[in-house]
């Protein structure tokens, strides 16, 4: 499975304009385009930023999609006054003990790798952070991706609600350290949001 990653950065007194757009217009159409696997957007409001993934089926599933879609993200930042870009990955891992509902938290940890090692670092997360988080009081799920040639990583997991992800910073902080050492991950970045929704179907990682 592949994953596009798109993320706008807006006036936050506008976000909301690119949020409603996304929700309808885009979402119709990346959806009905071959391939695709579903969507997701979180957002946090208080600082603008809204995040947009689509994921497909195959990299040229990804690839043939982009020049009908592409206009979509000019029109999300446009609306809400802001910037946008957009990065993609390969799905490593999907953990889904729960659903990913409208309102859920997200926790999202950038980090890179080793590229030459990403199938160890795959193992180790698997090993050492899913485990762990299963146990954890409101965790719904886990998405792991990453670029073979860069080594560039991304975390995220969904929790119940805002208070889950709350709770579970503690938590989060001990499984970083842990699987950043079993992984030898240089953490880059941690950041949070909240699930407006998500579509993805449950097909296996590769």
């Amino acid at each position: 499975m592949q994953l596009r990653a798109t993320l706008i950065t807006a006036d936050p007194a506008r976000l909301e304009e690119a949020v409603r757009f996304v929700e309808t217009d885009a979402r119709k159409l990346v959806e009905g385009e071959p391939g695709n696997l579903g969507m997701s957007l979180k957002v946090n409001s208080t600082l603008g930023v809204a995040v947009v993934h689509s994921f497909w089926v195959s990299a040229d599933a990804m690839r043939e999609s982009d020049k009908h879609v592409r206009s979509t993200r000019e029109t999300a930042a446009d609306r809400a006054s802001g910037t946008v870009s957009v990065e993609t990955y390969r799905v490593a891992s999907v953990v889904r003990v729960a659903p990913w509902a409208s309102g859920g938290g997200v926790r999202v940890t950038r980090a890179d790798a080793d590229p030459s090692q990403l199938d160890t670092v795959v193992a180790a997360y698997e090993d050492t952070a899913v485990p762990w988080l299963t146990e954890t009081a409101g965790f719904c799920g886990a998405l792991f991706v990453a670029q073979q040639r860069t080594g560039r990583t991304v975390s995220e997991t969904i929790w119940s609600d805002a208070a889950a992800l709350a709770e579970s910073r503690s938590v989060a902080a001990a499984i970083r350290v842990d699987t950043a050492a079993a992984a030898d991950l240089a953490v880059r970045g941690l950041e949070e949001y909240s699930l407006l929704f998500s579509t993805v179907r449950p097909v296996p990682a590769e």
